[in-house]
């Protein structure tokens, strides 16, 4: 069965593929603002999408009736969907937004393996985020690693040193080994103490990141806009409860790294931090989720 639905075949030179899916891998929905942001920002055209049928147990991700402006009504099925953009320069990048499949993950994976084949994707890069105990106004801390030493030394990140449980970008990453595709991760830490939040401070560290690996040059005002309210809003929390904010000025207290004078603040960077503390972070987040 294929399970790959094409609606167009873009002629694409030498494309890099940007990946995030909500659920296990998406700590504040920080990987898929990201990518959703740069979507919107090149204004995307969608290409493909993998048919749900097979991959999601829909009495769990259950599919959601929307209204039209005319009063009709539509049907939304979990998607995963593969758009294209096209840089300032020219140069062309697939974007993948998803939902990390509940069922047949060997089999999901071959089928981004197919677009990547057939779109002739030279590298890839994941998106993930993790809850971590940083506190909220200090800088966003990005966990960057690859496989591969190309992709090492071009990207100047580190060897992924993790094992245990995994979800599906750690699955995605192995399989892209496998057949010889480069790739990286970045992860972005989210504050513990705020989990159920959306954290447009992570997703604006992660477009930073992809900013530099891309060599673009991109301002991203309206999600320094949102991380900024981001921030208050956090701060007017903290402040309501004592307890929050005594945990958070623990967090404070141990201190973080100070962005570069060139970065404007929030704008997240991987930091002058020991590279195996914040994977270490990581490691300890993927074992406590476990079972989720």
């Amino acid at each position: 069965m294929d399970h790959i639905v094409w609606s167009d075949r873009p002629e694409l030179v030498e494309p890099t593929m940007i990946a995030a899916f909500s659920g296990w891998n998406d700590a504040g929905d920080a990987a898929t603002v990201a990518a959703q942001y740069l979507s919107r920002r090149f204004d995307s055209r969608e290409f493909a999408s993998i048919d749900p049928e097979a991959f999601y147990d829909f009495s769990i991700q259950r599919p959601v009736l929307r209204l039209r402006p005319d009063g009709g009504r539509v049907l939304q099925w979990p998607a995963n969907e593969f758009s294209h953009i096209r840089l300032d320069d020219g140069r062309d990048v697939v974007i993948l937004t998803g939902i990390e499949p509940r069922l047949r993950w060997r089999t999901f994976t071959e089928a981004v393996l197919e677009v990547i084949r057939s779109m002739g994707v030279v590298r890839v890069v994941t998106l993930g985020a993790l809850l971590s105990e940083v506190h909220h106004l200090d800088p966003v801390p990005v966990i960057g690693s690859a496989a591969g030493s190309d992709m090492l030394s071009e990207l100047d990140l580190q060897p992924s040193r993790y094992q245990g449980p995994t979800g599906i970008v750690g699955v995605l990453q192995m399989a892209l080994a496998r057949v010889g595709v480069p790739a990286a991760s970045l992860w972005a830490s989210v504050p513990n103490y705020v989990a159920s939040s959306p954290s447009p401070k992570a997703a604006l560290a992660l477009v930073s990141r992809l900013a530099d690996l891309l060599n673009l040059s991109l301002a991203a005002t309206d999600l320094q806009i949102a991380a900024a309210e981001y921030e208050r809003q956090v701060e007017a929390l903290v402040e309501e409860d004592p307890e929050l904010a005594e945990f958070a000025a623990e967090l404070r207290a141990l201190g973080s790294s100070v962005p570069d004078s060139d970065h404007p603040a929030g704008a997240g960077e991987l930091l002058d931090t020991d590279p195996g503390e914040l994977i270490a972070e990581l490691e300890r987040y993927l074992e406590q989720n476990g079972d989720t």
